[in-house]
Order: structure tokens, then sequence, then C-alpha cells
């Protein structure tokens, strides 16, 4: 009995200490948008595009003179930043970077939205025909603050990892890249 009640003291103190600290993250939404919405200058965030089958390729606006500074969950090879762009430059920019693939269909525009409700950037993501991968949105991507920084981490969908017709060994084993 007194092993189990120091021991939830212990765990308490350090979920409170971790607390203290800013450790835990606040994760963002996402809620579809529409382009004219977007307006004044962004930073504008291009994300993978580094080969002919990158399909772990995403763009972002982040908007400019606000509280927030995104970063992606990556090495700084994988993307690129351009600051104070106009929104109508830093859209037609996005869209042009994330549908060079031969599968791609359509770009789908989110807004980024914090936890008081404002609008702090939007994510242009590509949508591939369903056809090709079995489905359209093949992209997850997270938000989370950390201080005056939004961490933004991109994968694909693990399920991307289990069609079988993207394989290159005869026995169905293999990522197919």
């Amino acid at each position: 009995m007194k092993k189990s009640m120091y021991l939830l003291i212990i765990m308490i103190s350090i979920v409170f200490l971790f607390e203290a600290k800013g450790v835990s993250a606040k994760f963002l939404r996402t809620k579809e948008a529409i382009e004219n919405e977007a307006k004044g200058t962004f930073s504008l965030i291009l994300y993978g595009g580094r080969h002919i089958n990158d399909l772990e390729t995403v763009a972002f606006l982040d908007v400019g003179g606000d509280y927030y500074e995104f970063e992606p969950y990556a090495p700084e090879f994988d993307y690129r930043i351009k600051k104070d762009i106009s929104a109508k430059d830093a859209l037609e920019e996005a869209k042009k970077f994330v549908s060079f693939h031969n599968a791609y269909w359509r770009s789908q525009f989110s807004k980024i939205i914090d936890e008081n409700g404002n609008v702090i950037g939007y994510e242009i993501r590509p949508l591939y025909r369903p056809f090709v991968y079995g489905r359209d949105d093949l992209i997850e991507i997270y938000y989370r603050t950390k201080g005056k920084k939004v961490i933004i981490e991109i994968r694909l969908t693990p399920d991307f990892f289990k069609i079988p017709f993207l394989t290159d060994q005869p026995s169905g084993l293999g990522n197919g890249f």
C-alpha cells in the first residue's frame, strides 16, 4: 500500500512538472476553406517535391506578422521557405508545386486554426486519382504548438504501405520504391 502511494505521488509530480515546463504540446486543427479567404502576405513553405514520384508533397502558407512561425519536423533539405509573398503569388506557386505528380487529381485548400479559433495559416495538399492508389488523400499532417513555433509533422498514411501492387518483389513484400 505504501509503495503504491509513493508511486502515485511520483507520477503526479512528474505530470505537474511537465505541464509547468510547457512540455505538453497543443495540437491544432484544420478546416476546409476557400482560396479567397487568404489575404495579406505569407511565408510560403514548400515541403517535398524531392523526386518525380514524391507523394509527400504539400505547401503551407504561414500568415506574416502573427505570433506563430511554422516549422516542418524534417531536415532542412526536405523543404524551402519563401518569405513575404502576396496571397495571390503564394497560392499560385503552391498549387503549381503540389500538382507535379502524374497521379495528381486536384488540390485541397484548408485553413489552420489555433486554440483560440484564429486562422494562423493555410495548407494546400494534393489529392490523387483514387483509382491509382485506392484513395485520394495519402498524407497525414499534424500541427502542434511549441511556444511560438507550429511544428508540422508530415507522413504518408500507414494504409498506403499495405497496397499490394506497389511492390517490386514477386513475393508481394517490399515497398515498391
